[in-house]
């Protein structure tokens, strides 16, 4: 098993700019992409950002510029550093993780239970 836990949400103005982490923990042997999804009210989870562990990353054309993603990948770690806050920015943020277990062991998906991310003023 393994647990996600997500940090760094809050209320902020538009402008802003929060740095969300998500660090995994648990049975790991390696972790082949890890991404951040978000949900706002009435509308789906939708992929924000992911990165694979050659570090090649890609993003929505919504954040593309403003929502860099980075990996530590001796801490099991992600992050999000997200600029320019806009109002429709506010969602539930998610980290995902593709975990194998083992040596060549098939690939499970993890997710975290969330952070909220709120732009107003």
């Amino acid at each position: 098993q393994v647990k996600l836990v997500e940090f760094g949400g809050g209320l902020v103005q538009p402008g802003w700019s929060l740095r969300l982490s998500c660090a995994a923990a648990g049975s790991i042997f390696s972790i082949d992409a890890i991404s951040w999804y978000r949900q706002a009210p009435g509308h789906p989870r939708d992929l924000v950002a992911r990165v694979t562990s050659e570090d090649r990353t890609n993003y929505a054309d919504s954040v593309n510029g403003r929502f860099p993603i980075s990996r530590d990948n001796a801490k099991n770690m992600v992050y999000l550093q997200i600029t320019s806050l806009k109002p429709e920015d506010t969602a539930v943020y998610y980290c995902n993780a593709a975990v194998k277990h083992q040596r060549g062991g098939i690939v499970y998906q993890y997710w975290g239970q969330g952070t909220q991310v709120t732009v107003s003023s």
